[in-house]
């Protein structure tokens, strides 16, 4: 069986597998270890799994699944950490944005006894400078919010131990945040950093309104403070609104003030309505997750396996 398993999800990456598959299996070719690649096709639409299935034929050390559809990344890469019987794991993208010559590093610090080794973006080169600053935004949010230290500008690219792994595989939430999880199971963790390069072909498939789901996902999955902070606006909305109520009062009592009704009350109402309407969309979004989890669906299905020989 495989000493190291690298898992590979890919959703319409047929452009670059051919180029990314060479620099990979130079970097195996170089380890001394029994290595497997298993590549996930999260359903895609072009020729990635005739692609794969040519690297397959090539090369004995490769394998892959073949989800039933377009699942998320999340849950491919699931799928992929769940086919791995034996020894550790490497989680990359098949973008080539994290290069595969950095998994020698990420091997040094398992042999050194680290269970997990995740690799931290020192630069991010080929991104704007908006994504950079939301991306940024994101991870300290992160840190201040959730009581699990997500580590900053760090994505999936890492490696897993195999003790790791079993922790991870007990973890069977429907609504998944990879990189919370990956830091909830504890254990031994450090950092290797790198220089993420941009994109070498193809395009990505995290646009912003994907990303904000992902942040939102990430967020309710490993925090509450949304919820307390509608609580404490609700508190100091109604604290204000008792207060100006008393002015109002006294002013009328004290100096026979008239009370200008109608914009006043209409910025209240306005005011209050908002408030009211965002603590619901905060509630609606855990709810949300409760009724997911309560359907208990499986996180994926594999149309077609076919394991690393």
């Amino acid at each position: 069986m495989a000493q190291l398993t690298v898992v590979v999800p890919a959703y319409n990456e047929a452009a670059v597998l051919e180029d990314f598959h060479a620099r990979l299996a130079a970097v195996l070719d170089g380890l001394g270890l029994d290595c497997a690649v298993l590549y996930v096709d999260d359903g895609s639409g072009d020729a990635t799994w005739a692609v794969i299935g040519s690297l397959l034929a090539r090369d004995a050390r490769a394998g892959a699944l073949r989800l039933s559809r377009n699942f998320g990344k999340e849950a491919a890469l699931t799928a992929g950490l769940d086919h791995v019987r034996e020894g550790a794991a490497v989680v990359i993208d098949a973008d080539l944005q994290d290069p595969p010559e950095l998994i020698p590093e990420l091997v040094a610090q398992w042999r050194a006894g680290y269970d997990v080794v995740y690799a931290t973006r020192s630069a991010r080169a080929g991104e704007g400078v908006f994504k950079r600053l939301t991306a940024a935004a994101f991870y300290r949010a992160m840190e201040k919010l959730s009581d699990t230290a997500v580590p900053r500008d760090t994505g999936d690219f890492r490696l897993l131990s195999r003790r790791a792994l079993d922790a991870l595989a007990q973890l069977r939430e429907r609504q998944r945040f990879m990189k919370g999880l990956f830091a909830w199971i504890g254990y031994r963790q450090t950092a290797v950093r790198y220089l993420r390069e941009p994109r070498q072909a193809g395009r990505s498939k995290w646009n912003y309104w994907r990303l904000t789901q992902l942040a939102i996902e990430g967020i309710t999955s490993f925090s509450t403070a949304p919820l307390r902070l509608a609580t404490w606006v609700g508190l100091g909305s109604s604290l204000l609104a008792f207060l100006y109520g008393l002015w109002v009062l006294g002013k009328a009592l004290l100096y026979g003030d008239p009370v200008r009704g109608y914009p006043t009350l209409m910025l209240v109402i306005l005011f209050l309505g908002g408030v009211q309407l965002l603590a619901l969309g905060v509630i609606g979004e855990y709810l949300g997750r409760n009724y997911a989890e309560s359907k208990r669906r499986p996180l994926y299905f594999v149309e077609e396996a076919r394991l690393p020989r």
